[in-house]
């Protein structure tokens, strides 16, 4: 028996667990309050993809003569083909029969309908040597026209990583979804409520508690509560999570109330614990609707209630514990690779420990984003030391080294201290994260992440355009931009790009523009990856809450369910929506390194105006001066090894002196450089003080006023030709 039940409702994620809940039950752990986790999501998910389950739906199909295209048709042609490898076929996807590889690469073995016609370059995908990855692509593909099938023949809200997710966009009134809910539980319907029962059954809780990320999630969300509170009326339900915390905020109508007892906003861990205490403590539990809560909706005299009546604070960052990964399917999960973009693979291939650096966004005040909330407002980050105590945790609880942190933004001071700590363990890990491009990111620094295991940062270039971006108040330029994706790209970092188009009073000129900078940036290959989305005005960002400062007019619609992104009119008048295509189009050209000598208007089948950006605008901006300077406070780290030293001498004139051949080596090349005796024992000696496992790093000041106890101008010698070689090839000014 457990006191509280969590869930995440399908679906999000194939390859890894969404981490509310293992966030909460972290939490739960550090008050001793018994909790369950359960990601229904993937157990549903590889109940319907087996052979067992699949041939049951090609029977249903037939049943209900509801194959209706040539797709379809051919599918169920093959059907012998489709289900005899399926079993198998997932299990390799899990990481449990990685021979199968060379099997499915062959060209005869898995069967092919319309997602093969989109097969990628292989050759540009994979290589020769990238079996395993092309062989997941593939397995991947036949999965899709699997689920294609179900779309077509069995139900047309199924989705991988979303369910009936129109029911949940936009819904300003709650009754299409509540009378989806009064209708029969479809086919998947039922496979979810069957694994909700049994684990309802042997976990016996008093509370479950739903964590909803995002509208795919929401009608599944609502036909589990209904089941309950249908089959086990003693039972409370809770939902809380990503949608409720954005989309929420309003809700009247007090239908929902019929499948959920509570409603929680914002950071979970209090609003639960007090659930907890209200549900599950025999001695407050007679009195439930007048004791105390966090941020929670609930039903009260037949009236949607707010209750926020606590005088208990939000627990800071380092009281809330570890995740805790325990109790999902962890070896079950399976990595898919839908496109062959090595940046997007991330999203879906490889088991990730999901974690943030800090609460909320340090810069909270892009205008397009929901600055207003809690989740991003309040910024707290934790310390590096603390970070690294439960990624340690988590590799010890999880077995796996591999980490997502979800931040809003990593601040750049806490990836610093954050890879500096790793050093100094010496920890083998693999981790990637989202950023804001600004110029703290140097070089140095971006050579030092790549050396504690950072493998790709994603970040938002939004608009190429520096009116826009200062309009944005993202707090870069492109310039800006450029420079710092040259210093990852240049450390082996991977930068994927969120661009938008359709911002606010954004004119078509620009977009063209935004569009060149993009195209520039491949070119030169300090961008790998990107994804254009449209512009979307949100209630609780800046623009959403004083729109007439940003040249459009909201459409407003009565709130008494959903409320988040609101329908507006631009004043420019222009239709965005034309631009899509051409944009995503060309977007895909160039992640595969080609098109970049096509005109612009060849990706548009529609009049555009000639780009205003000069052809080298980006390559104009990354040929910047180096500047012989280096600031007091910078700390110095050497992430080499020590070289191997031989001494000679050479006379001149009558006078002796006495040098130092050093040659360092590092995994791929080797450098020799030559100092006098006096410096280079100095810095023999220095170099040992400067690695990361020795603690903490030297400030340039303390270096040099250790240098100048023995000799003069340390400014000369730290700028000479030998120490800048050293420079590349370890010794990072941070």
């Amino acid at each position: 028996m457990k006191d509280l039940l969590l869930i995440t409702p399908p679906f999000t994620q194939l390859n890894t667990p969404y981490p509310a809940t293992a966030y909460l039950k972290g939490f739960l752990n550090t008050k001793g309050i018994s909790s369950f986790q359960m990601d229904l999501g993937i157990e549903v998910i590889l109940e319907l993809f087996s052979k067992k389950t699949f041939e049951k739906l090609f029977d249903l199909a037939i049943k209900n003569n509801s194959i209706s295209t040539e797709n379809g048709q051919r599918i169920y042609t093959l059907k012998e083909d489709y289900l005899q490898p399926l079993d198998a076929v997932i299990r390799f996807l899990q990481g449990k029969n990685q021979t199968l590889a060379r099997q499915i690469c062959t060209s005869n073995f898995l069967p092919q309908a319309s997602r093969f016609n989109q097969l990628d370059d292989m050759d540009w995908a994979f290589g020769e040597m990238g079996t395993q990855d092309k062989a997941k692509h593939l397995a991947t593909l036949y999965l899709e026209d699997l689920s294609d099938f179900i779309i077509e023949c069995i139900d047309p809200n199924f989705g991988f990583s979303r369910y009936a997710e129109r029911l949940g966009q936009s819904a300003n009134n709650f009754d299409e979804l509540y009378n989806s809910l009064q209708s029969k539980p479809t086919f998947i319907d039922n496979i979810t409520l069957k694994i909700l029962e049994e684990k309802l059954l042997k976990t016996q809780p008093k509370l479950v508690c739903f964590s909803v990320p995002f509208p795919g999630n929401l009608y599944s969300a609502f036909r589990c509560a209904q089941y309950i509170r249908a089959n086990y009326p003693e039972i409370k339900v809770a939902m809380g999570g990503g949608f409720p915390n954005t989309e929420l905020r309003q809700v009247t109508d007090k239908r929902v109330f019929e499948f959920f007892n509570f409603i929680t906003l914002d950071d979970g861990e209090l609003p639960i614990e007090l659930l907890y205490e209200n549900v599950c403590n025999s001695e407050v539990k007679q009195n439930l609707l007048k004791n105390t809560y966090k941020r929670t909706f609930l039903l009260e005299k037949n009236t949607v209630t707010y209750k926020n009546n606590t005088t208990k604070q939000d627990y800071k960052q380092l009281e809330i514990g570890t995740p805790d990964y325990s109790d999902l399917l962890l070896e079950d999960y399976i990595s898919v690779i839908e496109i062959a973009n090595p940046m997007h693979s991330l999203w879906s291939d490889g088991r990730w420990n999901k974690l943030t650096m800090a609460h909320g966004c340090y810069w909270g005040k892009c205008t397009f984003c929901d600055i207003s909330l809690d989740y991003i407002k309040i910024y707290e980050p934790i310390t590096a030391s603390l970070l690294v105590d439960r990624m340690e945790q988590l590799i010890a609880q999880t077995g796996e080294n591999g980490f997502h942190f979800v931040d809003e933004a990593a601040p750049p001071a806490l990836m610093k201290a954050l890879a500096i700590e790793i050093l100094k363990r010496q920890l083998t890990v693999t981790w990637w994260t989202n950023i804001r491009f600004e110029k703290n990111f140097t070089q140095d620094l971006c050579y030092l992440l790549k050396a504690s295991g950072c493998i790709a940062v994603s970040g938002g270039l939004e608009v190429a355009s520096d009116r826009l971006l200062k309009l944005i108040d993202k707090g870069v330029t492109v310039e800006q931009v450029a420079q710092v994706t040259r210093n990852f790209t240049q450390a082996n970092i991977m930068v994927h790009s969120y661009l938008m188009y359709g911002y606010p009073t954004q004119t078509v000129q620009e977009t063209i523009d935004s569009l060149e900078m993009v195209r520039q940036l491949f070119e030169l290959g300090i961008i790998q990856s990107g994804f254009w989305h449209q512009f979307a005005l949100t209630a609780h960002s800046p623009i959403g809450l004083k729109p007439s400062n940003y040249g459009i007019t909201p459409n407003y619609k009565n709130i008494s369910f959903a409320n988040n992104d609101i329908d507006f009119t631009d004043s420019t008048g222009i239709d965005h929506n034309m631009f899509s295509f051409g944009l995503k189009k060309s977007l895909f050209n160039f992640m595969h390194g080609i098109g970049f000598d096509m005109d612009l208007q060849e990706w548009f089948n529609f009049k555009i105006p000639q780009t205003t950006i000069t052809p080298y605008y980006i390559e104009d901006c990354l040929n910047t001066e180096t500047i012989f300077s280096t600031k007091p406070t910078a700390k110095i780290i050497w992430l080499g090894h020590l070289p191997l030293v031989e001494e000679r001498t050479k006379t001149k004139k009558g006078f002796t002196n006495e040098f130092l051949d050093l040659t360092f080596h590092d995994k791929t090349e080797t450098l020799q450089i030559t100092l006098n005796k006096a410096e280079g024992e100095w810095l023999l000696d220095t170099l040992e003080t400067l690695k990361p496992k020795n603690g903490k790093p030297q400030s340039f000041s303390a270096l040099k006023k250790d240098y100048e106890n023995q000799f003069q101008n340390f400014e000369l010698f730290w700028f000479s030709k030998p120490l800048q070689k050293l420079k590349d090839f370890g010794l990072l000014v941070l």
